[in-house]
């Protein structure tokens, strides 16, 4: 039975396989090729017009034809049904390309619009290995007919399937290879790159994602050059774009380079000759296994590519098949090149001896072509097929013949089940198209490694797998990365700037990409605790920054202690004070029935110590760490042992006035002298000062307060005054009691000798009203423990005024001049004493 025959016996379905194969020419006349059937186990002969000058080429052909005949030779995918196929070889010419799909309907050489000349296999899908820009060409051709066509090429630019319903796409999205590469240069903080493409509407595409992309990542593009995909390139543009390479300051340059006219630049600028850059290549080409020696090329190249597996009965297939059923002698060299030694087992041939096999180009590669995706498109079809038809008729196992229904079913109703085929191919992957019409698929990270013997070794570093859960969908395996010996450091170093060590923050320079900035330290109070932070971060209020500003401390608690310097200091003097007080109080106890003693009101004396003793006592209470029982003894036991102070002060200028006062002739004071004024002006004018605080404590009361705001990096734990009116009425009220007592010793300074204590309770008053003075602007103006220094300086400054001016005087006279302590000297001189 005759082939035609078996043809219309068995039912034909045709599918055309569209490819282009012949590189740097434009070809004007165009032919098409003969039919190919395959119809159980035997393969029709053919003479092909098409020439493959590349074994990439070749085996994309070679897997089409053994993908096909696995299909027809299976007994359950597609029974009593054949797929036949015609060729059709665009020549890489656009117009060419239109001329193919006029010619798939009309059948003939010469096409006739919607008209269809043959008799015989009804047409199904288009397979074809076509660039984007011509697959996207053939697409909007074929639209209107709804013929599905598969590409195991081009890549899909564009975020949805709108544009081209009826194109299904084997290789996967060219966003998802966008978004690894962003993920690479993120994992190696690779900031400042460069990209080379050429100017077809895909590569555009991807340059602006992943621009995009980039720059959302918060790197920059130092350059990116453009280069024509159709035309030859110029020496000059060629030289153009070297120079941007060597003169770029950036280590990083990706170079998209997904057809052969774009590779053919990768030879041209010398890429793998260029030291010092990192070169990062997309492209589903395959490297050679071998390499010149006398070649300088570097240890520089990652190729980001999608995941190539080898297909075993396609390798079965080109060990087995004999070549005769491929008679076109311009290949011959091409099956010999097979038997080399070189040649990997898995497709190596044995030869006989008049075969030489020194031809080995179509060996040197680590996989063969789009095998595996060609395999993929055909089976999608197939599975599709075996849906469409054995869906409704309740059969699943033979195919009933019925040509009519098949012409009834293709292509209108195959896109349903095309867009939800889903099986396990060969490889035992799970196959289905999502709804973009793509195939998930995964990427490799490969290194290039040159050995020094001439080979190259593909050492895969990494993955992306874009349908994986974030966070493992991208791996990388750093250990295993060979890099060039130029390199300062591992991995190499891609910045426009150095980056900001922790302390630091940017400051972007003016005019230029957000990845050039210069570094300034942090402010005060803020930390960067990791490299090329934007903005530095706040301490919080109870710590501060460390010397480096990388990392916030506690703050440093600070209160005026009894152990350090300052404390011992203030301590020791006002021991001395005290000390100096007791014994002045002693030597008056001891002297109370002298002269000296008794004629300035001895009580009044006695008094005026004991509070000055307490004065000098009560400084103490103000160091150490403020409790709340200290904070409200410090302000209160100072403010009353003052008001004693200066009234028994006050008492005793008065009683000096008195006593004058009365020895005038009917003078009507006589009855108030005697010791009752002078304790009624000290209880009442004490009285008052207790009842302020009172008060102050009634409403107000000082407690312990962390100030946090008062110096940078220390927490002054302070008492807190509560009411800084009721504090002030205090000081204004021990004011108000020295500045009487010194009015009125002023105006008693001249009175005779034996009252001219008015003199020294002047002066005191006098060192009383200047230590205060001073001190409330000095108090307002300090913080901390220094401000509580200042107040115990205060304290003891005028306490220590009062004690040297009034009682210093008398003790040297009883001790040293004690001549002078009796009435007789009192009345014979008016010298002060």
């Amino acid at each position: 039975m005759s082939l035609e025959n078996k043809l219309y016996e068995n039912d034909t379905i045709k599918l055309l396989y569209l490819l282009s194969v012949i590189k740097d020419a434009v070809v004007i006349d165009y032919q098409e090729t003969s039919n190919i059937f395959y119809q159980a186990n035997e393969l029709s002969t053919v003479t092909a017009a098409v020439s493959f000058s590349n074994p990439v080429d070749y085996y994309n052909f070679l897997a089409f034809v053994s993908a096909v005949e696995e299909i027809n030779n299976s007994s359950e995918l597609l029974p009593n049904l054949t797929l036949g196929f015609h060729i059709y070889d665009s020549y890489s010419h656009p117009l060419l390309v239109l001329r193919a799909a006029m010619n798939i309907f009309s059948e003939k050489d010469m096409p006739i619009i919607n008209y269809s000349c043959k008799t015989f296999g009804t047409l199904a899908a288009i397979i074809e290995g076509l660039p984007v820009e011509e697959s996207n060409l053939i697409s909007n051709v074929l639209s209107p007919y709804h013929y599905p066509q598969i590409s195991y090429t081009s890549q899909n630019s564009f975020m949805s399937d709108v544009k081209f319903p009826y194109l299904y796409r084997i290789m996967p999205s060219i966003l998802n290879l966008s978004t690894g590469i962003v993920k690479l240069l993120k994992y190696f903080n690779w900031t400042w790159v460069g990209i080379i493409a050429p100017d077809d509407d895909s590569s555009l595409r991807f340059v602006q994602i992943l621009k995009e992309g980039i720059e959302q990542n918060g790197a920059c593009i130092e350059f990116i050059e453009i280069f024509s995909h159709i035309h030859a390139l110029l020496q000059e543009r060629i030289e153009k774009i070297n120079e941007t390479i060597h003169k770029s300051s950036t280590n990083v340059i990706i170079g998209h380079f997904n057809t052969d006219d774009t590779w053919s630049l990768f030879g041209e600028i010398n890429i793998l000759d260029i030291s010092g850059k990192v070169w990062i290549t997309i492209t589903d080409f395959d490297f050679h296994l071998t390499y010149p020696i006398e070649s300088r090329v570097k240890n520089n190249t990652l190729l980001f590519t999608r995941v190539k597996k080898n297909v075993p009965s396609f390798l079965k297939f080109i060990r087995e098949v004999n070549p005769i059923m491929f008679p076109d002698s311009t290949i011959k060299d091409w099956w010999t090149g097979l038997c080399n030694n070189q040649c990997p087992q898995s497709i190596k041939r044995s030869c006989g001896t008049d075969e030489d096999p020194s031809i080995s180009f179509d060996c040197d590669s680590t996989s063969f072509a789009n095998s595996d995706s060609i395999y993929n498109a055909l089976y999608a079809l197939a599975h599709a097929l075996k849906d469409m038809l054995f869906s409704g008729s309740g059969k699943t196992t033979m195919w009933n013949g019925d040509r009519q229904r098949l012409s009834d079913y293709l292509p209108w109703k195959l896109h349903h089940y095309l867009k939800n085929v889903h099986f396990k191919n060969m490889l035992d992957e799970e196959v289905a198209f999502d709804e973009n019409g793509d195939l998930s698929i995964d990427y490799s990270i490969i290194n290039l490694i040159f050995l020094p013997n001439g080979t190259v070794k593909h050492e895969i570093v990494g993955s992306y797998k874009p349908s994986a859960p974030p966070g493992k969908d991208f791996t990388i395996n750093e250990k295993v990365m060979v890099w060039e010996a130029a390199f300062t450091q591992t991995p190499p170093y891609s910045r426009c700037t150095q980056s900001c060590s922790p302390g630091y923050r940017k400051l972007p320079r003016e005019g230029k990409p957000i990845c050039c900035y210069d570094c300034i330290p942090c402010p005060t109070g803020e930390i960067s605790n990791q490299t090329d932070m934007d903005n530095c971060v706040k301490c919080p209020e109870d710590q501060w920054h460390n010397e480096k500003r990388d990392a916030c401390v506690p703050k440093v608690i600070s209160f005026l202690s009894h152990e350090e310097p300052l404390g011992i200091v203030l301590m020791l003097i006002s021991s001395f004070f005290f000390v100096i007080t007791a014994v002045i109080l002693g030597i008056f106890i001891n002297y109370q029935d002298t002269p000296i003693v008794r004629s300035n009101n001895r009580n009044l004396s006695f008094i005026l110590l004991i509070s000055l003793l307490l004065c000098f006592l009560c400084s103490l209470i103000f160091i150490g760490h403020p409790e709340e029982v200290t904070c409200i003894l410090r302000q209160t036991a100072f403010g009353i042992t003052f008001s004693i102070s200066l009234s028994s002060v006050l008492a005793k200028t008065i009683t000096v006035v008195m006593a004058f006062q009365t020895t005038q002739p009917g003078s009507k004071l006589r009855k108030w002298m005697g010791s009752r004024v002078s304790y009624s002006i000290i209880l009442s004018c004490s009285l008052l000062q207790v009842l302020l605080c009172l008060v102050w404590l009634g409403t107000a009361p000082p407690f312990p307060h962390p100030n946090m705001q008062a110096e940078d990096g220390t927490i002054q734990i302070e008492c807190n005054e509560g009411s800084a009116i009721a504090f002030y009425c205090v000081l204004g009220y021990l004011g108000f009691l020295a500045g009487i007592s010194f009015i009125v010793a002023f105006l008693a300074r001249n009175l005779p000798n034996s009252f001219n204590e008015a003199k020294h309770i002047t002066f005191s008053m006098l060192v009383f009203c200047s230590v205060w003075v001073s001190f409330i602007p000095t108090y307002l103006s300090t913080r901390g423990k220094y401000m509580v220094a200042l107040e115990i300086f205060a304290i003891l400054a005028s306490s220590a005024g009062i004690l040297g001016c009034i009682f210093i005087p008398k003790c040297y006279i009883i001790l040293l001049m004690p001549d002078r302590n009796n009435f007789s000297a009192h009345l014979s001189k008016r010298t002060p004493m």
